[in-house]
C-alpha cells in the first residue's frame, strides 16, 4: 500500500500573509497622501521644528474623521479656538464639543499643552527665590499670561523662600474666581510649604484688585495664621504688569 506524505501547513502562515498585505497597501496608500497629511513622517524627516501648529496637534489627534484628516480636525481645532493660548484655555468638556473630538482625544490634547506649559514653567530644581512681589510675578506671569479664564494659582516657598512647587487650585468663570481656603492649605500641607504666594489674573488685562480679591486674600490670610503657614503676598496679573495686595496694604 502505498502512503502519501501530507504536508502540514503552517496555521499562522494565511495570518501573517495578510498582514504582509495589509502593511503593504497602507504603506502605499500612505505614501500617496500629501505632505501635508503626513505630519508623522515629516516630523521624522525634519525635525518638530519644521511642523505647524496644526500638524504637531494632529499627531496627538492620531486620527482624523471621515471626511476630514487628522491636519484638518487639528487645523478647525485652532480655528475654533483662536490660538494656542485659546485652546491651552479650554477644557476638556469644552473640547469634546467640537466636532471630531471625543474625550480621549480631548484628554491626549489636555496632556500635551499641559507638558508644554511645564516646559515653560522656570525649573523648580534651580532653586527660584521669591524676594518680592516682582519675583513672584516673574514665577507665575507665562502661566497667567493671555488666559480668557481666571485661573488662581499658588507657589509653595520652604523657609529659605525657594519655589518648591507651583499648583492652579481654581478656574474661574470669565471675571470671577472661586477659592475656598480648605484647598488652598490642603495643597501647601501635602508639599510641607512653609509659606505660600497667591496669584491670580484678571482677563481684562487690569490688574486692579476687586473687593472679592481683597476678601478671599484677607481670608486667606487668617487661614494662614491659624494652620502656621504664612500667605506672603496676593500678585493680580493683568497685561503686563501686576499689583501686589501686601505692597498696597490689602492683606
Amino acid at each position: 500500500m502505498d502512503f502519501a506524505y501530507h504536508t502540514h501547513k503552517d496555521p499562522f502562515a494565511d495570518i501573517r500573509e495578510m498582514r504582509e498585505i495589509m502593511e503593504s497597501h497602507f504603506t502605499h496608500l500612505l505614501r500617496n497622501l500629501p505632505s501635508e497629511e503626513r505630519p508623522r513622517e515629516r516630523m521624522l524627516q525634519y525635525g518638530a521644528g519644521a511642523l505647524s501648529h496644526s500638524e504637531l496637534l494632529a499627531i496627538l489627534l492620531r486620527t482624523g474623521v471621515q471626511g476630514e484628516s487628522a491636519v484638518q480636525v487639528a487645523q478647525r481645532v485652532l480655528n475654533e479656538s483662536g490660538s494656542l493660548k485659546g485652546l491651552a484655555d479650554l477644557g476638556i468638556e469644552e473640547l469634546t464639543k467640537i466636532k471630531g473630538i471625543g474625550p480621549a482625544k480631548a484628554v491626549q490634547l489636555k496632556a500635551g499643552i499641559e507638558l508644554g506649559l511645564r516646559l515653560s514653567r522656570k525649573s523648580f530644581g534651580e532653586k527660584v527665590i521669591v524676594r518680592s512681589p516682582r519675583d513672584a510675578y516673574e514665577a507665575v506671569r507665562e502661566s497667567l499670561r493671555d488666559l480668557r479664564k481666571e485661573h488662581f494659582i499658588c507657589l509653595f516657598l520652604n523657609t529659605k523662600n525657594h519655589i518648591i512647587g507651583q499648583e492652579t487650585l481654581s478656574v474661574g468663570s470669565l471675571n470671577a474666581s472661586i477659592v475656598h481656603p480648605r484647598e488652598v492649605f490642603r495643597a501647601a500641607i501635602k508639599t510641607s510649604s512653609a509659606s505660600i504666594v497667591c496669584a491670580h489674573n484678571h482677563p481684562s488685562g487690569d490688574p486692579a484688585p476687586s473687593p472679592e480679591d481683597i476678601a478671599l486674600t484677607k481670608r486667606l490670610a487668617e487661614a494662614g495664621r491659624i494652620v502656621g503657614i504664612e500667605v506672603l503676598d496676593h500678585i493680580v496679573v493683568g497685561d503686563d504688569t501686576y499689583v501686589s495686595l501686601k505692597e498696597q496694604g490689602l492683606m
